[in-house]
């Protein structure tokens, strides 16, 4: 059973740090230097301190960006600019945002999930991991002994049972509120009701987790904990580093939203639609749907309403055409991908990826010349004018509009203890870190 459990949160103090838009931050995977430096120039307090502190040039094993986050996270323990809340709550979360012109309002919960290894319990995980970020949050959690931003875990719930027992216990309260960089509103209500608390608890129980973001850390938490237990240092089941900050949303929320990832193909110099449809030509239909802007919003709104996974779109940056092209060979897909189900090789990016980039292009390519298909790497981007701006500065040779993976592909793929290939979904938008903290150390 998924353990879900209040706790008693590490918060800022708004007297002592002043506005709550100030101290929060983006997760660390999404923050540039350019928006790192604006965090730092904020407010001494920001979060951005403690989960990417900046290198300097003299860093060393003992003085690095990891000591200086723990050095601050116990600067400002001790002088109470972070408190821990007298009760054990549940925090509501509630984000307010505009993707193309229309208003979203994605709601959940922050609480202690039990850790479990993936696909194991209730706990599935739907994307690959990669070593360097996984070294990097552990040094993290080792320095700090704290969760400072929040895994996002989706469950099923298609009466929204959950979120509407909170909602309702939120009532008028008023809300912490902070307004980020993009434009999110997010609203911050804790909840320390126990009868509330008993019956999300009851509620939660008998549902599966699906990790939406932050497999690193969750991974990361893992082997936290069989670090911790290696040294005695955990001595039963209610112990600290068995939980891991989470937030909940359910499947079924009106404001869960999955963008698109979009790729952006380059070390394909001079490629047109005419040898870009000769290279498509034995497994899709190809069809000519405009040149520039205009035909990029033509293919993205066909694939659309088209609704499948089986439709791409392709923009040629040498001539500005695009051509929508849907896949009509998945016996290919079976030979290229047995290792893997139908419903992964069905997947938009899995046959592009699988497919294009690394078969036909492969297949393609002159003799003599490498064998490892495109040389050129994807860029990732969930914006049609994100790819038509990098189309119009040449920073791609091709723009492949891909339809986003639906919540049915995550739990259908997730629940087989499969892996989607790398970028499938983007949850939009990013959970703010800094509106609470959890605690790994004994209390």
């Amino acid at each position: 059973m998924a353990d879900v459990r209040a706790f008693r949160a590490f918060r800022y103090d708004l007297g002592r740090v002043g506005a709550f838009r100030d101290v929060v931050a983006p997760p660390y995977d999404v923050i540039d230097p350019p928006l790192q430096d604006a965090l730092y120039a904020r407010s001494p307090y920001n979060v951005i301190r403690l989960i990417l502190n900046k290198e300097l040039p003299g860093d060393d094993d003992r003085d690095n960006r990891y000591s200086r986050a723990a050095r601050h996270l116990r600067e400002w323990l001790h002088e109470g600019i972070l408190t821990q809340d007298s009760a054990r709550s549940l925090y509501v979360y509630h984000q307010e945002f505009e993707v193309e012109g229309h208003r979203h309002t994605r709601r959940g919960f922050l609480a202690r999930v039990r850790l479990e290894p993936l696909g194991k319990g209730r706990i599935y995980a739907h994307e690959e991991t990669l070593a360097g970020p996984r070294a990097d949050r552990l040094k993290l959690f080792h320095a700090t002994q704290m969760n400072l931003s929040p895994i996002f875990g989706l469950y099923p719930d298609d009466e929204e049972a959950v979120q509407e027992l909170l909602d309702r216990a939120v009532g008028r309260s008023l809300p912490l509120e902070a307004t980020d960089h993009l434009g999110v509103v997010s609203r911050l209500w804790p909840i320390s009701d126990q009868h509330v608390l008993s019956q999300v608890s009851a509620l939660m129980s008998p549902r599966p987790v699906f990790l939406a973001d932050g497999h690193h850390r969750y991974e990361t938490g893992l082997r936290y904990l069989e670090e911790r237990r290696a040294a005695g240092e955990v001595p039963n089941d209610e112990a600290a580093p068995n939980f891991i900050l989470m937030m909940l949303v359910s499947m079924s929320d009106p404001g869960l939203l999955i963008l698109p990832t979009h790729r952006l193909v380059s070390g394909l110099p001079g490629l047109t639609a005419d040898r870009l449809r000769s290279v498509l030509a034995t497994h899709f239909e190809v069809e000519e749907v405009g040149n520039g802007d205009a035909g990029a919003q033509s293919a993205w709104e066909l694939i659309q309403a088209d609704g499948g996974q089986d439709l791409l779109g392709f923009g040629t940056t040498a001539d500005g055409a695009w051509q929508l092209a849907r896949f009509r060979a998945p016996d290919v897909a079976a030979r290229l991908a047995p290792e893997h189900s139908p419903a992964w090789r069905g997947l938009g990016v899995s046959i592009l990826h699988v497919v294009v980039l690394d078969h036909l292009f492969r297949a393609a390519l002159p003799a003599g010349a490498s064998q490892q298909g495109p040389p050129g790497p994807c860029r990732y981007v969930h914006l049609l004018r994100e790819a038509t701006q990098a189309q119009a500065s040449q920073q791609c040779d091709l723009a492949v509009l891909v339809p986003p993976a639906s919540m049915r592909h995550v739990e259908q793929i997730a629940g087989n203890l499969e892996k989607m290939p790398p970028k499938p979904t983007y949850f939009y938008p990013k959970l703010l870190s800094g509106l609470v903290f959890n605690s790994l150390r004994a209390p």
